[in-house]
């Protein structure tokens, strides 16, 4: 079973590589059929993904979404899985192409984080049904914030080609300014509650499980301080009516504080034992 996953690992990381360097071609000349093409090894890649993350369920008896290796692993197909059933219910153009160099780069961390499973003596502590929802809903969060971002993105490129009145194809291909703004706030909508929710989760995990809160830890401090900048996002766009360039503006500043409390809080936290 290990050797399987090995091999469905390296071929989905190969592929994966040719889907989005399909669709960056794409985004370089406008190709329909370069395009189409890498939906469809996009598609296989969700396949392997998918089969990949139901045989590690099966040989660790749980869900994997615990140990480092498996939570980079698990964004990363959450950002596939997102990226096409939206491309497929709104054909919005690039979005697959953005998202995925993402997920791409997500998915290629975690060919150097700890691939084993969690250290016999925790598991007693740390398999729970509480803590998997608690890493789930944080990672749907991250998930949707990184959606957010890509439409953010796109946003920001489309407004410079029209101030810059660069006319082309790849123009035409967009969707219109007022419809990326409107999608990205959805996706923060979506993802600001999963954060509060999982964020409420863990410290009741933490509470019973270890008879502590771990305010002062960096990663909880580092998602404290997302909720509150994508807080302010909300309330500008919401009571403020603010819309516009600073508005996407904040939203990647927003991902950025998320990267930065993923990658480098999650070497600081003494609080998350299973990241170390």
């Amino acid at each position: 079973m290990v050797a399987t996953a090995n091999v469905i690992y390296v071929v989905t990381i190969v592929l994966y590589s040719l889907s989005v360097l399909g669709y960056f071609l794409d985004f370089l000349q406008s190709n329909r059929k370069v395009n189409k093409i890498a939906f469809w090894l996009l598609s296989i890649v969700w396949i392997l993904q998918t089969l990949f993350f139901i045989i590690r369920a099966v040989q660790y008896d749980r869900l994997p979404v615990i140990t480092p290796f498996e939570g980079l692993f698990f964004y990363a197909w959450l950002l596939v899985t997102l990226s096409l059933i939206i491309n497929w219910s709104f054909r919005v153009d690039f979005l697959v192409f953005f998202t995925n160099v993402v997920g791409f780069i997500i998915m290629s961390f975690s060919l150097f984080a700890p691939s084993g499973d969690v250290p016999d003596q925790l598991t007693d502590l740390l398999i729970s049904e509480l803590l998997v929802i608690h890493v789930s809903f944080i990672l749907l969060s991250y998930a949707a914030f990184t959606l957010a971002f890509v439409f953010s993105v796109l946003y920001m490129f489309q407004h410079q080609l029209l101030k810059q009145k660069q006319w082309g194809k790849r123009l035409l291909r967009m969707e219109n300014l007022p419809k990326m703004e409107r999608l990205t706030f959805v996706m923060t909508t979506f993802g600001f509650p999963f954060l509060l929710i999982g964020l409420i989760l863990g410290f009741v995990w933490a509470s019973t499980q270890l008879n502590t809160l771990p305010i002062l830890d960096a990663k909880v401090l580092g998602s404290i301080a997302i909720l509150i900048l994508y807080g302010i996002y909300l309330y500008l766009w919401v009571v403020k009516h603010q819309r516009g360039y600073s508005m996407a503006y904040l939203n990647v500043a927003g991902f950025l504080v998320v990267l930065i409390n993923y990658f480098l809080f999650g070497q600081l936290t003494e609080f998350h034992l299973w990241d170390e």
